[in-house]
């Protein structure tokens, strides 16, 4: 049997209709090995959506279906996704400064809905993540973000792309660090602004730390490593929206 539920969808053909429709879809799992045009075609759509796919064991979807998924089942996205080479041009066309908030391999679903309300609170203009190592955008993270998420257009693209178009677009990006790093207040936030917030633990990705044009860090007393992300995002949002007199 295959089929849907609230959660996923199971089966080639069901996943293959659903990502025809454009339903927004969160991500992929498929069993190693998976071959044949469903699956070719499923590939593609998933390619050409920016959709993740994860290779798994068949166990681990028969854990999940325990009818006949057929090697492939579609986890549900709560939310749509938006491309940012079309968001980045209506914000400017409406005399806007772009403000967004970039997620780097941030994966608990409570951070990333946190980050969400912040973000929406500060007046942002969207959520940029990646397409793999990230939270799972599901009814717990618009929970999390106490529906924000429902507003906030989220953008899903690979990073080092999304970066380069933001910069090609005139937007800085700005990396939260520790070290080598000056603090917000001594930033332009004023100019449009990515904010690039990395995992606790591992930080954002070299390769990206690479090419930022600043980085930035958040003044604390050394009792303890570091601000949780979703406060760390929270206080360079607050900073943001400080300098340019919003909602004051």
């Amino acid at each position: 049997m295959a089929g849907k539920n609230k959660d996923f969808i199971a089966g080639r053909h069901p996943v293959l209709e659903a990502l025809e429709s454009g339903l927004a879809i969160d991500s992929i799992w498929m069993s190693r090995g998976s071959s044949g045009p469903a699956e070719t075609r499923i590939r593609e759509q998933c390619r050409d959506r920016r959709i993740p796919v994860k290779l798994v064991p068949v166990q681990a979807l028969s854990r999940i279906w325990t009818g006949n998924h057929q090697g492939v089942i579609a986890w549900r996205s709560a939310v749509p996704f938006y491309r940012i080479a079309d968001l980045v041009p209506a914000i400017y066309e409406k005399g806007e400064t772009p403000l967004f908030v970039m997620l780097d391999g941030v994966t608990d679903v409570r951070n990333a809905g946190a980050i969400a309300r912040s973000a929406l609170a500060a007046g942002a203009h969207g959520l940029i993540i990646g397409t793999r190592d990230i939270a799972r955008f599901n009814e717990e993270a618009v929970k999390a973000s106490a529906g924000a998420l429902l507003h906030l257009p989220v953008c899903r693209e690979a990073l080092p792309f999304a970066i380069d178009l933001l910069r090609q677009s005139g937007v800085q990006v700005i990396g939260a660090a520790l070290e080598k790093s000056e603090v917000p207040s001594a930033l332009d936030l004023t100019l449009p602004t990515c904010l690039l917030m990395g995992a606790e633990g591992t930080g954002i990705d070299p390769e990206l730390f690479k090419v930022l044009d600043h980085r930035v860090r958040i003044p604390q007393s050394d009792q303890v490593d570091s601000f949780n992300v979703s406060v760390a995002a929270g206080i360079l949002l607050y900073e943001a929206m400080r300098q340019r007199g919003s909602f004051l």
